[in-house]
């Protein structure tokens, strides 16, 4: 039994795959991105959008990272836009036939 799995029955939740956590990851990088080039625009000082410009790159850096890692394990086509809407179209089919609580 994996890590994962021994946490999951842990906490009575399903474990999560690995590209469902590359997801998320990639969705907390772009909110981040984003959050911190509003920031930048909101600054007082200098300084500060120094800072959070440091912040702001190394988000980017992250998001492509985890993006080059889903990429690379065939988790995430995004040149492939026939795919991503398959994809998506299967994810939703998927939440469509959950059973109701």
């Amino acid at each position: 039994m994996s890590i994962k799995d021994k946490l999951a029955e842990q906490v009575g939740m399903p474990a999560m795959t690995d590209a469902a956590i590359a997801a998320d990851l990639l969705l907390a990088a772009k909110t981040s991105v984003r959050t911190y080039a509003v920031a930048i625009t909101e600054a007082a000082t200098p300084k500060v959008r120094e800072v959070l410009q440091r912040q702001l790159n190394q988000e980017i850096e992250f998001h492509a990272m985890i993006a080059k890692y889903m990429i690379d394990n065939g988790l995430y086509k995004s040149y492939d836009v026939n795919e991503l809407l398959k994809d998506d179209i299967k994810k939703a089919e998927m939440v469509i036939n959950l059973p109701n609580p």
